[in-house]
């Protein structure tokens, strides 16, 4: 356990570092500034959003009112992560599932640093793990821990059943960080609904073994998550380009929903560094925030 918290430490001194340099000591982090809470009316005026509009204390009929609202000084983050066989891809100690404990320890411990509360949710096709959120580094290491030493019951995907249960739970506004590589379909309807209730971030990863298959002929093909063996032609041209166009289709899908739901989208790669795409991200909500 050392060795893991050295090296997340070593990932969050890169990241802070670099936003720090970049930002120029404007530095206001990743999860603060998207947390609002209300705190008063005032009269309307032109330019204001409508949608702030506050009926109730217009229909009084002493004129139209919009709602005020402040930043909230403790944040709620929330970290959802798929930990499905389909994640189990990938070179050993670089996996999908690999990448993504890094990526959730080194923003669970960015996040406590930063005095907000962190919370959990692993799933499969069920809930495998849930941390209620907390403050401090102790309950970071703690989140940190279950997380690399949990051993999914489930195989299999279900992305919209775990996006339901943190719809359920969730009742605060909360920054949501999902992760996952989106192996999935019907979960887009439950995703709309965490986007537009939440500060939604999308981390998608993905691993070039899954795209670039070696030409290999007529081989066997082990489905972890259906625990079943296929037998493919893997010089097949339509078969590749089936299978390039299924992760290509999906990928853009998510860029698109992402663009027009107002969610960040990060895709990440196990063969990359992870980090200055974190960095990206950072800039990004920073400048949103302002």
């Amino acid at each position: 356990m050392k060795d893991v918290l050295a090296r997340l430490r070593k990932y969050e001194i890169r990241i802070r570092k670099a936003v720090n340099s970049q930002m120029r000591g404007d530095y206001h982090s990743v999860f603060k500034g998207s947390g609002l809470e209300f705190d008063d009316v005032r009269a309307y005026q032109y330019g204001d959003d409508v949608r702030t509009i506050d009926w109730n204390v217009s229909a009084k009929g002493h004129g139209t009112f919009i709602k005020i609202f402040r930043e909230e000084k403790e944040q709620t983050v929330f970290f959802l992560m798929d930990v499905s066989a389909s994640q189990q891809i990938g070179q050993p100690n670089k996996q999908k599932i690999d990448v993504a404990r890094d990526i959730c320890g080194v923003l669970a411990l960015s996040a406590v640093k930063e005095t907000s509360q962190v919370g959990l949710i692993c799933f499969s096709d069920q809930r495998e793990a849930y941390m209620k959120p907390a403050k401090g580094l102790k309950h970071g290491y703690e989140l940190i821990l279950n997380l690399f030493n949990l051993v999914p019951v489930s195989i299999k995907t279900n992305l919209s059943k775990a996006i339901a249960f943190a719809l359920q739970i969730i009742k605060r506004r909360s920054v949501i960080i999902l992760i996952s590589d989106f192996i999935d379909t019907g979960y887009e309807a439950a995703l709309k609904s965490l986007a537009r209730k939440h500060d939604l971030v999308i981390i998608h990863l993905s691993d070039r073994r899954e795209i670039n298959l070696p030409k290999l002929g007529i081989i066997p093909v082990y489905d972890k998550e259906t625990r079943r063996t296929l037998w493919v032609d893997t010089s097949s041209k339509d078969l590749r380009k089936n299978i390039t166009g299924y992760f290509s289709k999906n990928q853009s899908y998510l860029e698109r929903f992402c663009r027009q739901n107002k969610v960040n989208y990060l895709f990440i790669d196990t063969s990359e560094d992870f980090v200055p795409k974190l960095v990206r991200l950072f800039k990004v909500r920073n400048v949103k925030q302002k």
